[in-house]
């Protein structure tokens, strides 16, 4: 089933880093310390897959706030939000400021000019490549101080009791047969954003290769 809780964490960044490597060299997450009123949270966004065989596609971009939704007026602290269009809710594949409009994947991070020109077009398109590429893609947004938004499902069960999000990535479309087929749903995808000081917010959405880009209203692939 979709998940029971989803929601969107406002904070201040107060720092980030990555996984530590494992004896095979790999790591899978870039987290973020979030300072917010209840405390200090830790937010693992995904930036590869414990499968070899799947890879990590990623987008970024930046948004005026009033693209971003009502999550941009929320104060500070953890806000639980409906799996619906109108709540502030993210949905790579519904919310229009998400989608892609050309169709176009990048196997590779295209040239400075190239990025430019296809922003001033609105297109939104997916890159491809390791985790060391998703990682650099992300990293550059992450100033300590800046206002943050974390969407994804949040947790409780850290081992070190710290308050946290996790499945910050999309949450739908995965294939039959997988363990997260439960777990597809609409309007329930991870996000992160960071507010610029023009008061713009600069956008990281990342899925696994593996996740349908079409999906049916419960959140699984249509083929």
């Amino acid at each position: 089933m979709p998940f029971q809780s989803y929601g969107v964490l406002v904070g201040t960044l107060h720092s980030h880093f990555r996984d530590t490597e494992d004896a095979q060299g790999r790591w899978f997450h870039i987290n973020l310390k979030v300072d917010a009123p209840a405390g200090q949270y830790h937010c693992a966004v995904d930036v590869d897959s414990h499968k070899s065989n799947v890879g990590v596609q990623w987008k970024t971009f930046t948004l005026k706030a009033s693209a971003v939704g009502p999550a941009a007026a929320l104060a500070p602290g953890y806000h639980d939000l409906a799996s619906e269009p109108y709540s502030g809710a993210m949905d790579y594949l519904r919310h229009p400021e998400l989608v892609d409009r050309t169709g176009v994947l990048f196997e590779r991070r295209p040239p400075s000019w190239l990025q430019e020109l296809l922003d001033l077009l609105g297109s939104r398109p997916w890159h491809t490549g390791t985790n060391v590429d998703a990682a650099d893609a992300l990293e550059p947004m992450l100033v300590p101080g800046r206002r943050i938004l974390v969407f994804g499902e949040p947790f409780t069960d850290d081992p070190e009791g710290d308050l946290g999000m996790h499945n910050i990535h999309q949450n739908q479309g995965d294939p039959s047969g997988s363990q997260w087929w439960e777990e597809n749903g609409i309007w329930q995808d991870g996000a992160t954003l960071l507010e610029r000081p023009d008061g713009r917010y600069d956008v990281f959405l990342n899925k696994f290769s593996s996740q349908a880009g079409r999906t049916n209203s419960a959140g699984h692939p249509v083929v």
